[in-house]
């Protein structure tokens, strides 16, 4: 093996998750491989863990038995009782354990470690494309039985390109389907660089409105919708998902206004046409153990009859569209 190859197989990138045999980003039964970093605030965002590139502790208050072995331990003070004395319990047996979230985690895993009720973890890994690789060749057979392959997403897998592009290459030189899923909200340079080896892009319109865009997600459409425009333009497998939140984004103003926008796109191959993707509540719990503040708190689920009402309304328009029902 080249020193170059070598090199670019040990190049490293922040992952948070890896989860495999999974049917809904992509086709066939896929490896989902999930990058630490994004530039996207989405208020519904299901995996919070994702936004941050740092090390982040996940902490779940009901398991812990107050025992304070990770005071012990953490070199960098995170964990502490607020009324003990150095930091321990001594005095108070109300005393409860805290992490103080204005230090930023070291990603040592020693708290983790030494915590027997698991109450505590630490989110994000640095792995080098072998290690990557080595955890999607586990399933080759399930990909070549079904399809199915690999699908980088978020976070936001553009905010680590040059990984994410090796990571792809070396995929396709093994013959695995790929894809990625993303915001579009990138430098087209970094877009079109990891469009070389990939196969399908599952790719976000959050929202056709570029100042409401701006109010639910925290930036403008502009450069997603240019992207996304380029993208096909060029050639390349595109199927366009919309997040579906009840209240946000539903109305039939913003959906044919979207179904406008794509009508250009309908009669190109390498268009997919559209997935629509539900609200749902699998996230909430994760803020509370990031203490972090969930932004809906109103009920903004949607009946199988209403999601049924919205996909037969874009069939109606000659597009291609499939609700995606977890």
């Amino acid at each position: 093996m080249s020193t170059e190859i070598e090199s670019i197989l040990e190049r490293k990138a922040r992952i948070f998750n890896v989860q495999k045999y999974s049917i809904y980003d992509g086709p066939g039964i896929r490896t989902l491989i999930f990058f630490k970093g994004c530039p996207l605030r989405c208020k519904w965002c299901s995996n919070p863990e994702g936004l941050e590139r740092k090390y982040q502790i996940m902490f779940k208050e009901d398991l812990c038995t107050n025992c304070g072995n990770c005071i012990l331990v953490c070199p960098v003070h995170i964990h502490y009782f607020p009324d003990g004395e150095d930091g321990l319990r001594t005095k108070s047996e109300k005393s409860r354990h805290k992490v103080n979230r204005s230090i930023d985690c070291v990603g040592c895993r020693k708290c983790e470690t030494v915590c027997s009720k698991q109450a505590l973890s630490i989110v994000g890994s640095d792995k080098t494309i072998s290690e990557v690789l080595e955890i999607i060749q586990q399933d080759a057979l399930f990909y070549l039985s079904s399809g199915g392959g690999v699908t980088l997403g978020g976070g936001e897998v553009t905010a680590q390109p040059e990984f994410a592009t090796n990571l792809l290459m070396e995929c396709k030189r093994m013959g695995i389907h790929t894809a990625i899923e993303t915001s579009g909200y990138a430098e087209l340079d970094s877009l079109l660089m990891l469009a070389e080896f990939t196969d399908l892009f599952l790719y976000d319109i959050k929202h056709i409105d570029s100042e409401r865009h701006y109010e639910l997600t925290g930036v403008r459409n502009e450069r997603v919708l240019d992207n996304l425009t380029e993208l096909i333009r060029q050639g390349f497998t595109v199927k366009v998902r919309m997040p579906l939140i009840k209240g946000f984004n539903d109305s039939e103003d913003t959906i044919v206004k979207t179904l406008d926008f794509l009508q250009s796109f309908k009669n190109r191959n390498n268009f997919q046409g559209i997935d629509l993707l539900p609200y749902h509540k699998l996230g909430i719990n994760k803020y509370k153990q990031l203490d972090m503040k969930y932004a809906i708190t109103e009920d903004v689920s949607f009946k199988d009859e209403e999601l049924d009402k919205i996909e037969t309304f874009i069939k109606s328009d000659a597009l291609q569209v499939k609700v995606i029902r977890h």
